[in-house]
């Protein structure tokens, strides 16, 4: 107890701004000694495999190379994912207008009312088939590639990288973790807060999340980062370019993530971060087939089945405003003319802020509800190749500012429905469920609109 006592004392002499590196002193002694301690008392037969992990963790954890090589091996991910997922995504979707035009037929014979195919066909299967399409093969690719990372112990010490900079900013260092399962699904990130045992620091993780990009907003990134970004390169420079300007986004993510956070533990979430000591574990050997089969199952195909569930009534419910006229106009237009004045300011127009409300639910519904509005048909018209799918955005008088903002504003806006569910599930309060929806609207309008005004004041637009 004494000896208690002498240590607050202690404690309390040192200067604020050096109780960190007092802090990291003290745990560097603790596992010196314990490491003297191990030697003295266990007998290693296989030394080389002991300090393996240790030596890699010289490089991966470097302050001096960590960084780097936790950027070069994400947009190694992101290379993949975007380079292995366009043939499979082209096959998907020839594949399901093919059994789209027997259904057509199906239709056809029974002589079922234009209605009827409209909802079912033009809306409910299109608005699926389009999703599965899209989101099925990236997710196929990324999910299986950071599950191979956390399984070789890597994504440990992304945490132990992070950690710095989360503390900084009054955060809990296994924020970084979850911001790393946010990569695949913000709702299930939310879950994945209860990690962190401070109440104050559990919600700056939750409030925070939701800037970086889930499995549902990677397509809207990817699709118009190759379309718009990269138009001037092709082959492996257009791919490269597009996962440039991917992972760009991500950081602008975390970036966003980082300073939210400060902010908040300034005001709102005001106190002092609790210490992490992260027990890196050793480097393994995946086992590849098994974890392969396992991502698939259990994060893949989840996504997927939850994006159908909310695409397929999304898909109907657009093809119904678009086709039930008030006066010369249909809901859908008479609803995009008045969003249409707020949009231009933000370097979108009504059609873009449309998608996002009606894409609420889910986030992977926004380019299908886009599309599906802005072709007349009032529904989501077959795009036969990238060219096709880019000169109908041309059309629609986009340039290089629409797409920039457009992805700006997926990265930054509002969390998807279940993802808010699984806030107020969390919190049990109505008013952090409504700052985790206000906070980041406010920064993605915010962010877009500055960015459009500087555009049009610079005269680049």
């Amino acid at each position: 107890m004494e000896q208690l006592k002498r240590l607050e004392a202690l404690t309390a002499a040192i200067p604020s701004d050096q109780v960190e590196d007092v802090r990291e002193d003290i745990v560097g002694e603790l596992f010196k000694k314990s490491r003297e301690l191990c030697s003295d008392a266990v007998t290693v037969t296989n030394r080389e495999l002991l300090y393996r992990s240790e030596r890699l963790d010289r490089i991966f954890t470097s302050k001096l190379w960590g960084f780097p090589i936790m950027l070069a091996m994400l947009g190694v991910i992101f290379y993949l994912t975007i380079a292995g997922a366009n043939v499979p995504s082209s096959m998907l979707a020839s594949f399901f207008g093919w059994v789209e035009g027997y259904l057509t037929l199906a239709f056809q014979a029974i002589h079922a009312p234009d209605w009827l195919h409209g909802v079912l066909i033009l809306g409910l299967f299109r608005g699926t088939a389009w999703v599965v399409s899209v989101m099925l093969p990236p997710m196929a690719i990324f999910f299986p590639a950071f599950a191979l990372l956390e399984n070789y112990g890597y994504l440990p010490r992304v945490a132990f990288n992070l950690d710095r900079l989360f503390k900084k900013t009054g955060a809990h260092g296994k924020q970084s973790l979850t911001m790393a399962m946010g990569f695949g699904c913000n709702a299930a990130a939310i879950m994945s807060t209860r990690i962190i045992e401070s109440p104050r620091e559990r919600m700056l993780a939750i409030l925070t999340n939701n800037f970086v990009p889930c499995n549902g907003r990677w397509p809207t990134l990817i699709l118009l980062a190759s379309l718009f970004m990269a138009a001037g390169f092709s082959g492996g420079a257009q791919t490269l370019v597009t996962a440039s300007v991917v992972m760009g986004m991500v950081l602008i993510g975390v970036v966003v993530t980082l300073t939210v956070s400060w902010g908040l533990s300034k005001t709102a979430l005001k106190g002092v971060p609790s210490h992490y000591t992260l027990e890196l574990p050793p480097y393994r050997k995946p086992k590849i087939l098994n974890t392969i089969l396992r991502s698939t199952l259990d994060k893949t195909i989840y996504v997927l089945r939850r994006a159908i569930i909310v695409a397929a009534p999304a898909g109907v419910l657009t093809w119904i405003l678009a086709n039930i006229y008030v006066g010369d106009s249909s809901i859908l237009i008479h609803f995009v003319s008045f969003l249409d004045p707020f949009a231009r300011a933000l370097g979108l127009d009504g059609f873009i802020l449309m998608a996002f409300i009606i894409g609420l639910p889910a986030n992977e519904i926004v380019l299908p509800i886009l599309l599906m509005g802005y072709l007349a048909t009032g529904s989501l018209t077959e795009v036969e190749d990238m060219f096709a799918l880019k000169q109908i955005f041309l059309d629609q008088g986009w340039t290089w500012l629409t797409a920039l903002n457009m992805m700006l504003f997926s990265l930054l806006h509002y969390p998807c429905g279940t993802t808010l569910v699984n806030i107020w599930k969390e919190t049990k309060s109505a008013k952090w469920t409504f700052l985790s929806f206000a906070i980041p609207t406010a920064i993605a309008i915010g962010v877009t609109f500055l960015v459009a005004q500087a555009a049009r004041a610079l005269g680049w637009v």
